[in-house]
């Protein structure tokens, strides 16, 4: 799969812009805050239909417009699609699909995988897990359809179910009937978020290990660990032991939207005693295992995004990753940088297929 060219209006500091991509590798070029990851956000978009960088649409919107285009065509090999993804001030927004809108959003997450590796990939450890959570479901609503679908289901149920332990806090009643209807619905939705994600970890965990060993060549022992309460308990019955506690602080306070996923280094945890390289590593093998396992699952490669990690690597960790580009590891590949020579000598003699664009104040020049 490859993406052949993206046109954009109005989205972020882009007034307009088309522009042709190589099927391999791709430089973007510019001082900071010139728009080099906003164009990558865009392709981003395209593919997850939504920003990397930002929850709500609206800040995507140009200053002093009322909306947003992002266009791509996507090139697969029996057959070619073009992807638009508008939002207008106050409304819905709307993904097409060769002209033809989707009657669900949903349907086209996993369609186009991406992989995207920035330097804001280290709050994953420094942050708290809802960011965990966040980056673990993006990823697995990319390999699973039904995995969406039911996460989709359970948070729509969790927003129902605050939203009625506030109510009945704020007029001082308690209607345990009703509660017991939207717990029978909120179990199984749960229990099967909570599984697959417990699943998931068996398969990917062996993969991101190979690649931390692959980056550092270190003895260190990386791992992962699931934390949640779920897989050992009845979910019907924690809510009913946590109900006198949610009717009091008005909110959910068991299930999988309290799980996490625990980062280590030989045993402790990497955001206390993680040096910043091996944070750094961490954050990338991560990705590597992303991608290669949506790799493995759709049968072809996401396209991979790299934003201004050559700034936060030091050379050896740089030499690894390039050493996969030029072991065709990946398959079509954007890179953003600020300097011109730092990225010809690095991405030297990887490609016959390397286009090279200048990036200045919201414009993209190929040069």
């Amino acid at each position: 799969m490859i993406l052949e060219n993206i046109s954009l209006l109005y989205f972020k500091n882009y007034e307009e812009a088309n522009v042709p991509f190589s099927p391999h590798i791709n430089c973007f070029i510019g001082d900071n805050g010139s728009g080099k990851t906003n164009l990558l956000d865009a392709i981003y978009y395209l593919s997850m239909t939504k920003s990397a960088f930002t929850s709500s649409d609206l800040q995507n919107v140009k200053q002093d417009e009322e909306y947003f285009m992002v266009r791509g065509k996507f090139n697969a090999i029996t057959h070619q699609d073009v992807i638009q993804c508008t939002f207008r001030t106050g409304q819905k927004k709307i993904i097409t699909h060769n002209k033809t809108p989707y009657e669900k959003i949903s349907e086209h997450i996993g369609r186009y995988p991406v992989v995207l590796i920035s330097p804001y990939d280290t709050d994953l450890i420094r942050e708290g897990s809802e960011e965990r959570r966040k980056y673990f479901d993006s990823l697995l609503s990319q390999l699973n359809q039904e995995y969406l679908n039911t996460l989709i289901l359970y948070n729509y149920l969790l927003k129902q179910r605050n939203s009625l332990l506030k109510q009945f806090y704020d007029r001082k009643y308690f209607d345990p009937d009703y509660l017991q209807i939207l717990d029978e619905q909120l179990v199984p939705a749960g229990e099967n978020v909570s599984r697959v994600r417990q699943e998931f970890l068996k398969q990917f965990v062996p993969i991101f290990q190979k690649h931390y060993q692959h980056l550092t060549d270190s003895s260190e022992e990386a791992s992962l660990e699931f934390k949640s309460n779920l897989p050992q308990n009845n979910f019907a019955l924690l809510l009913a032991e946590a109900q006198r506690k949610d009717l009091v602080l008005q909110r959910t306070t068991v299930g999988p939207h309290k799980e996490d996923f625990t980062f280590l280094m030989n045993g402790m945890p990497i955001k206390n005693y993680g040096s910043q390289g091996q944070q750094k590593s961490y954050v990338i093998a991560l990705k590597l295992a992303h991608f290669e396992i949506v790799a493995q699952h759709n049968g072809q490669k996401p396209l991979l995004l790299l934003d201004d990690i050559f700034d936060r690597l030091d050379e050896k960790r740089i030499a690894k990753l390039m050493q996969l580009v030029a072991n065709q590891t990946f398959g079509q590949l954007f890179i953003t940088d600020s300097q011109w020579e730092r990225t010809n000598n690095i991405v030297a003699g990887l490609s016959e297929n390397i286009a090279r664009f200048r990036v200045a104040n919201g414009t993209v020049k190929q040069v």
